[in-house]
């Protein structure tokens, strides 16, 4: 009897206990699905890492790859080089076997030697023509130009300090060394006012011009060519030209840019260029040829000094031209002159 009451006891009891599992079992499923989705991410993540792990391998394997690429090219490049410069295996040297070179080289022999064979047989054809003595083209210098001693445009000094005027004075001296009286005497004396010609002649002989002939501007009875008493001379001579007959009677005339004239004495008298002395053959058949000098001396006085004076000086009475604008130095000189008291 009693067991029947206990039955009934627990019956009941075990109702309870199925509701609680019953109500349990949603919060279990809820929690194994957390940590199910737990689980899946700790799987993603690894699987992340995995595959992170894995492209730094790649990557670390491509910059081998890349590396043993760049060494063997290298490698590659020192064998070619090696190669090129002598192959042992072919006994090439520079890409060439030695025969292959040795027809290159014969080759180029032959044809830069026939080269300046034709080079040497043209400039001797050429030589044959020319004169050795005499240019063939003298068309470009129909007219002389003239030339003015001391060589400078502007003649400036203080005439009682000689350390001014002497670099002057010795232009001169040194000009008519050669035109010396002790010189000139073994040169021959010429006719007056006639050429000398002498193409026939194989020595060409060469007119007397002697030093003396200038006088007072031939630094012999004043060594310092009247730059002491500031009545300077100038020295102009006429340029060579190969066989030049200047026509009529040619003299060298100059004239003072200012208002008033400016009185000047010539030597040899009024400024003659006599035609003995042309024409000339060159400095090979004329060695010694001396030309012909004009001396002019500059009277300054008292009211010219501490004043620039502007001289021409002009080639005149014959066919040379001294009035070309495009040359202002053909057949004509300026110069200038200030003396300081």
């Amino acid at each position: 009897m009693s067991s029947a009451p206990e039955a009934q006891n627990q019956e009941p009891n075990q109702e309870p206990q199925k509701e609680t599992n019953a109500e349990q079992k949603p919060e279990e499923k809820e929690a194994q699905g957390e940590e199910k989705d737990a689980a899946k991410e700790e799987v993603k993540v690894e699987e992340k890492e995995e595959k992170t792990e894995e492209k730094k391998k790649e990557e670390e394997e491509e910059k081998d790859k890349k590396k043993k690429k760049k060494e063997h090219k290298k490698e590659e490049k020192k064998e070619s080089w090696k190669d090129f410069i002598y192959n042992p295996r072919t006994g090439e040297f520079l890409g060439r076997t030695a025969s292959s070179w040795g027809l290159i080289f014969l080759f180029y022999l032959i044809f830069y030697g026939v080269l300046t064979g034709m080079f040497i047989l043209t400039i001797w054809v050429m030589l044959q023509t020319l004169d050795d003595a005499v240019p063939r083209h003298r068309d470009r210098l129909a007219s002389p130009g003239l030339v003015v001693r001391p060589h400078a445009v502007e003649i400036s000094y203080n005439r009682s300090d000689p350390t001014k005027y002497n670099p002057y004075v010795q232009q001169l001296h040194d000009l008519l060394q050669q035109y010396n009286d002790s010189i000139q005497e073994g040169n021959d004396l010429c006719l007056v006012g006639e050429y000398t010609e002498q193409d026939d002649q194989p020595k060409k002989k060469v007119c007397q011009f002697k030093r003396s002939n200038l006088r007072q501007c031939s630094g012999l009875p004043d060594t310092s060519f009247g730059y002491t008493e500031g009545q300077p001379c100038v020295i102009i001579k006429l340029n060579r030209v190969i066989g030049l007959k200047p026509e009529g009677d040619p003299y060298i005339n100059c004239t003072a840019k200012r208002n008033t004239p400016l009185q000047m004495i010539y030597f040899p008298p009024e400024g003659r260029l006599d035609k003995m002395f042309f024409p000339y053959y060159g400095k090979i058949a004329h060695p010694d040829y001396v030309q012909p000098l004009v001396a002019v001396k500059l009277l300054l006085t008292k009211e010219d000094y501490n004043v620039e004076q502007t001289v021409e000086c002009k080639v005149e009475g014959s066919n040379l031209r001294n009035s070309d604008e495009r040359d202002k130095y053909l057949g004509r000189v300026t110069f200038r002159v200030k003396v300081f008291q």
